[in-house]
């Protein structure tokens, strides 16, 4: 059911760091073959910051944890890719289908093949209206439950972000702002949302991460890195283009599943690309992020 490529099972073997990467940038984020190329930057960006990526995703029904360049070049053109979380990867991987994995399921799978961090763009979570549609991602019980330290620029700011924190305090996942007092908005470095916590260096989130496993403490944390400067996209600026694309969904009925690609879309129309370069950016420095918090841990590990 789950398959090591033979880099990450190496690097498992000998202890050293393993950064897990999703899937579904590849599949439902940006057209061929502008999706490929950004998937090997990101893996590139992994191993120049001293760790080893495993990109993960269900090929053919089989969990494959780590990929190389063909697998990563073919799935980039594939039709038809589910895009799989808690709920449905099981059934994809029964049916011997072909899926790509969001925050959720690459948490399950990184965590099943002992893989400590993880580094997305921005996670799921309440979504605006969520008090009508109940539309809440199921990333945050993810991270509730399943013991991986996950780096993103926040939550996606297409979403509810204070109701989206409030979520996470509920369920006790540890909110952490990297290096600065306040919350990342994905493509912007300040959401106006004071952090929880902070931290200012990989070695105390690698011991905060240890920490809660000498706890009994169930779950993850998630580390809000800011996407740089030199990338980001003020939010006065972004919050009229999400609600533009907010209300374009609402007109066509768009929801579920299919609502996070839409906007992602609509926003890279109104934004001219500037969101899909800022994204990109944001990615990378996650990556390497998480690169530096796995190294801590395998010296933590020894």
């Amino acid at each position: 059911m789950l398959t090591l490529s033979p880099p990450v099972k190496a690097a498992l073997a000998d202890n050293r760091p393993v950064v897990a990467l999703e899937s579904t940038i590849i599949t439902h984020g940006m057209p061929w073959p502008r999706n490929a190329e950004v998937a090997l930057q990101v893996e590139a960006a992994v191993r120049e910051a001293g760790a080893e990526p495993a990109t993960i995703a269900v090929i053919n029904g089989t969990l494959h944890v780590g990929l190389d360049t063909a697998q990563i070049e073919a799935l980039a053109q594939a039709k038809g890719v589910a895009k799989l979380s808690r709920a449905d990867m099981a059934v994809c991987i029964a049916q011997g289908r072909t899926g790509a994995t969001t925050v959720a399921a690459t948490m399950i799978a990184a965590h099943r093949a002992g893989i400590c961090v993880f580094a997305t763009g921005g996670i799921g979570g309440v979504h605006r209206g969520a008090e009508h549609s109940f539309d809440i991602s199921a990333d945050l019980q993810e991270l509730a439950q399943t013991p991986v330290t996950v780096v993103a620029a926040g939550a996606k700011a297409i979403l509810d972000l204070p109701k989206t924190l409030e979520v996470l305090e509920t369920l006790g996942v540890p909110v952490i702002a990297y290096g600065q007092a306040a919350l990342p908005a994905f493509w912007s470095c300040d959401s106006g949302i004071k952090a929880p916590l902070r931290m200012d260096s990989p070695s105390e989130i690698a011991r905060a991460h240890v920490a809660r496993a000498e706890l009994g403490l169930p779950g993850g944390q998630l580390v809000t890195n800011p996407i740089p400067t030199r990338a980001e996209i003020a939010k006065a600026e972004m919050d009229p283009i999400i609600a533009t694309a907010t209300a374009d969904a609402m007109r066509h009925g768009i929801a579920g599943k299919a609502l996070t690609p839409y906007l992602l879309q609509r926003i890279y129309e109104l934004t001219g690309g500037r969101s899909l370069e800022a994204n990109i950016a944001l990615v990378e420095n996650n990556a390497r992020l998480a690169a530096a918090i796995a190294r801590e841990l395998t010296e933590i590990a020894g």
